[in-house]
């Protein structure tokens, strides 16, 4: 009944997550490249527009631009618009002056002539395309532009265009809320995927149990329960968070089949239920709990990146396993209790017995005896191996894992921007033929601080450093700034005083005005670089704004005038750096973190190295398996040395406990690691498919940032659960033997000692007698 109610909790709390892929999911607010970008050139300059592009065979026809005019007007009175600019405007405008009417000329030769005189290229490239565009706020909520964008398509459906043109909707407004669509989508094809696959591995996998499929009900309610969560801590999904949950099905998963292979195991000894659940969270759940800690602290390393969406996935896996332990442990135990007291009710009632106590219950055994199947010789058969060959294994595994880490260093980084959507979603197919016909609009845009904005000093130099870098640069096309406006009015020339700019000033419009200058302190200038973000990729755009600061230091501004290089193409140079610069120092805090946390739980060296030293040798694996694979590093598999600590640790961690509890039974080193191979081996190798399913869902990803991560922590999986069963038992049963033949010779040395001491003592009394 209680999970019945936060389920439904949970449902309401799912409504409040919200979809981001703003500026706020790629760089800190606090950090001064926000401020910039956000509080000075978004707020003060920031526009965005969604652009109406028509194509067709001659798009200079009286019908056509009347339909694009009533367009127009029904498109500037949305709410929310700020300017719209039309070839059909021009056309009336110049129309009014010739002849005194404001309309489309129904002569198509008079229409070519005020086109050929007055139109801008930027609104009528070529006979075949016209350009309408809609202006808005940079600052304008996703749900405006969506409402506006939404309105814009029915004013366009209503304008009653000829059925032979083809009108196209894009723009960066559009494509940012066509990217939101498809991360909806996206995440419920994957965990519908993730969830179809593991249904598959765990009838496959996990057939010596009854009810093999429930973990997955357990897994899926703590999943519910996350969905909640981040509702409720305005967790928002980004294209890296939605990443997280069939990560977390597998991660989650591991638990439901810890207790459920447990349980089972103790009701097949004939223990009573209530005996088995006790026994089942004496031994099973502390060890889960431990895991689930040290693959908390894993992921905790994760906060150290300054990306807030990194941050934010790291936030929803902490969340996640906690729930999903909540689920597994409470739910799954209970649902498993009440499941086997129904079914051994109907085999009492078959045999015509009562049942007269629950103290004097006693399970029924079916099975008489137990046959290993080839799963359970296999695990015996690698611990045995690994365990009497340790050198030969520790050697090749030490020599491989060094070398992988030096390999690590040699893999590339993927910066391309294509990493972060996918190539033929329809939304940037559309934006790419806009920026073929229109040319790109990338720009690096230059915030001028300043005392006085009308200084002519100050103007002449913008004009000079503009004209510089548009000569001088290959990449740099154009440059726009008030200067251009000032000097269109004062015959090409830039006023000898102040009083003369500020007179320029008042004469233009507030819309002309907005768009370079904010108050008497600031002035905008921007550089148009086209397509570079697509042409130089986003380590050619760093290298060119580069360029532009050391320009700026040998063209110096006048005294008192500071420059800042902002834009959107500057926040993705400076993601891409901040998720890639720290992989190193994550993975090393990982480690720390690991180490110190077992520690602290354990407080024994030997159950604290152990299972670091096997997630190191995987860590090093994982690396050289990707430099010669060929593969490399993206902003999100850069994570995946925090990713590796906490579900390798994990394995280890159940594998440690169960051996150590075989240990406690009066097993010696080498028989203890066979029998925790052989009881835990089976479920953790059922939880690691799983695991491996799971993930293998991310690789359907469309957005090749998230299925480059499924490929890799698919690897990443696999290697981890092969060093549990070939790594792990040398490095134990070594250092644990090691350890027992200290602790006997320290023994043996004491008890020397104390006898010696007794010897002499007798003789002494002797001789005093």
């Amino acid at each position: 009944m209680i999970a019945l109610l936060l389920i439904i909790i949970s449902f309401q709390g799912a409504q409040l997550i919200g979809m981001a892929s703003g500026t706020d999911t790629f760089v800190e607010k606090s950090s001064k490249l926000y401020q910039d970008y956000d509080h000075l050139y978004l707020n003060l300059f920031g526009t965005e527009s969604i652009v109406v592009m028509v194509e067709g065979s001659d798009v200079t026809e009286p019908e056509l631009l009347k339909a694009l005019d009533r367009a127009y007007i029904s498109v500037q009175n949305i709410p929310g618009v700020v300017e719209v600019t039309s070839p059909s405007t021009i056309i009336k405008e110049v129309n009014y002056q010739m002849t005194g009417r404001s309309t489309i000329p129904d002569d198509s030769q008079t229409i070519d002539g005020i086109i050929d005189s007055s139109m801008p290229s930027a609104l009528m490239p070529d006979d075949t395309h016209a350009v309408m565009s809609v202006v808005l706020e940079g600052t304008s909520s996703d749900t405006t532009k969506e409402e506006i964008l939404r309105e814009t398509e029915t004013s366009i459906e209503l304008a009653n265009f000829p059925a032979d043109y083809n009108i196209i909707v894009t723009g960066d407004p559009a494509f940012s809320i066509a990217m939101n669509e498809e991360m909806n989508t996206s995440m419920g094809i994957l965990l519908s995927l993730s969830v179809l696959l593991m249904v598959v591995v765990l009838y496959l996998v996990f057939k010596h149990v009854r009810w093999r499929l429930l973990p997955l009900p357990i897994v899926l309610v703590g999943i519910i329960f996350t969905f909640g969560a981040m509702g409720f801590l305005d967790i928002p999904m980004s294209m890296v968070s939605m990443s997280a949950f069939p990560v977390l099905i597998g991660l989650g998963i591991d638990y439901a089949i810890q207790f459920h292979n447990r349980i089972e195991e103790e009701l097949a000894r004939g223990e009573t239920d209530e005996e088995a659940v006790i026994d089942t969270i004496k031994h099973t759940g502390p060890a889960v709990l431990i895991a689930l800690i040290i693959t908390a602290l894993g992921f905790f390393s994760l906060f150290t990146s300054s990306v807030p969406m990194i941050q934010d996935f790291g936030k929803l896996l902490m969340i996640g396993i906690a729930m999903c332990f909540i689920s597994s442990l409470f739910l799954g135990v209970t649902i498993l209790y009440g499941f086997d007291k129904i079914s051994k009710w109907n085999i009492l009632g078959k045999l015509g017995l009562k049942k007269k106590s629950s103290q004097h219950e006693t399970h029924i055994i079916i099975d008489e005896e137990h046959e290993p199947d080839f799963l359970e010789k296999a695990l015996k058969g690698i611990s045995t191996f690994s365990m009497r060959n340790p050198l030969l294994i520790l050697s090749i595994a030490g020599l491989l894992c060094l070398g992988g880490l030096y390999a690590d260093n040699l893999v590339g980084i993927q910066t391309d921007t294509e990493t972060f959507v996918p190539q033929d979603m329809p939304a940037l197919l559309e934006l790419q033929h806009m920026g073929e016909i229109l040319g790109g609009d990338d720009q690096l845009n230059l915030i001028i601080k300043t005392d006085d904005n009308a200084d002519p000093e100050l103007l002449e130099w913008i004009d000079d450093f503009s004209e510089h870098e548009v000569d001088g640069r290959s990449h740099i096309q154009d440059s726009s700034s008030i200067v251009d406006l000032v000097k269109a009015a004062n015959s090409g020339e830039i006023p000898d005083s102040s009083e003369e700019v500020r007179a320029i000033y008042d004469q233009l419009s507030d819309t002309q005005k907005d768009a370079y200058i904010n108050g008497n302190s600031i002035i905008m200038l921007n550089l148009n670089i086209g397509n570079a973000m697509s042409e130089l990729g986003l380590e050619g755009i760093e290298a060119l704004s580069n360029v532009v600061e050391e320009d700026l230091q040998w063209m110096a501004p006048p005294p008192g005038v500071h420059v800042t290089i902002t834009g959107h193409s500057m926040v993705y140079v400076e993601v891409i750096s901040a998720l890639t610069s720290g992989r190193v120092f994550m993975t090393m805090l990982g480690i720390a973190l690991v180490f110190a946390g077992l520690l602290v739980i354990y407080r024994d060296i030997l159950k604290a190295l152990t299972p670091v030293l096997t997630m190191v040798v995987v860590v090093g694996w994982s690396g050289g398996l990707m430099y010669y694979t060929g593969m490399e590093y993206t902003p999100m598999t850069a994570t995946l040395g925090a990713l590796i600590l906490g579900v390798g640790s994990e394995y280890a961690i159940l594998m440690m406990e169960r051996y150590f509890e075989e240990r406690e039974k009066g097993a010696d080193p080498e028989e203890a690691m066979q029998e925790a191979s052989v009881k835990i081996g089976k479920a953790i190798v059922t939880s690691g498919a799983t695991t491996v399913f799971g993930f293998s869902a991310l690789i359907a990803s469309p957005f090749s940032i998230t299925s480059n991560f499924g490929v890799i922590t698919v690897m990443d999986v696999i290697l981890a659960l092969f060093a549990t069963f070939v790594i792990f038992p040398p490095i134990i049963v070594t250092l644990d033997k090691y350890r027992e033949k200290r602790r006997h010779f320290h023994e043996t040395h004491n008890r020397s000692g104390s006898g010696g001491s007794n010897i002499l003592k007798s003789i002494q009394e002797a001789i005093t007698q």
